[in-house]
Parts: structure tokens; sequence; C-alpha cells
């Protein structure tokens, strides 16, 4: 069964590109990316720009409405996403805890909806 990761981070505690920290978590995503390769469940994931460069999109009455920024005002923001193939929700939580981001914002785990075509 296929999961969703989604990484959610404050971007107030974020850990800036600058400082020396910055080289440690990217060394952990390097890390979690390598594992998931190497066990066969990593099917995609990528970071995501700022909820600040989002828009939301509506259509009501036929009408596009289109608003700037993400659709939530939340502390936390989502950040970037794993796609994992695994055999259970306890791999793919195993698998979760291992983002880096999860030490300091949350990643929330989620079966991916499977439609007969």
């Amino acid at each position: 069964m296929k999961y969703m990761a989604l990484i959610y981070t404050n971007p107030a505690t974020m850990t800036p590109p600058d400082s020396p920290n910055f080289g440690r978590m990217m060394e952990g995503y390097k890390l979690a990316n390598e594992t998931y390769k190497r066990d066969g469940v990593y099917v995609s994931g990528d970071a995501l720009q700022p909820a600040t460069t989002a828009t939301t999109v509506r259509v009501r009455d036929g009408r596009t409405e289109t608003m700037d920024g993400p659709f939530a005002e939340t502390k936390e923001q989502l950040a970037g996403f794993y796609i994992l193939d695994c055999s259970s929700l306890d791999d793919a939580i195993r698998y979760a805890a291992m983002i880096p981001g999860a030490a300091h914002g949350a990643v929330e785990v989620r079966p991916i909806m499977v439609f007969d075509r």
C-alpha cells in the first residue's frame, strides 16, 4: 500500500540554510532517502516552496477564484512530502520517523486512496 508522509514545519523555527545545523539536518534527509531507496519503499518525495508562494483555488458557481497563500492559517505549514510503498502502516510510521522534520515539526502519515480503474 502507498502512504503519503506529509512534513509540517513551523517556518519561525526552521533551521536556517546558513547555520551549522542545516548540514546535519540535510544529512538526515540524505540518510532517509538512501534507506527508502535501499529498502525499495521510495516512490517519490520533494520539498515545497514556502507557504507564502501558495495559491489556493476554489470553484464557486462555475467561476474559478484564487487566493494568495495557503487556505488554512496555522503555525505549521506543509513543507514537503514522501510517497512510500510499505507493507503496513507500522512500516510507514517507522520510515516516517526517519524524516528529520519529525524532530521539530510533525509528519502526518496517510494511506493513498486507490480507485478501481
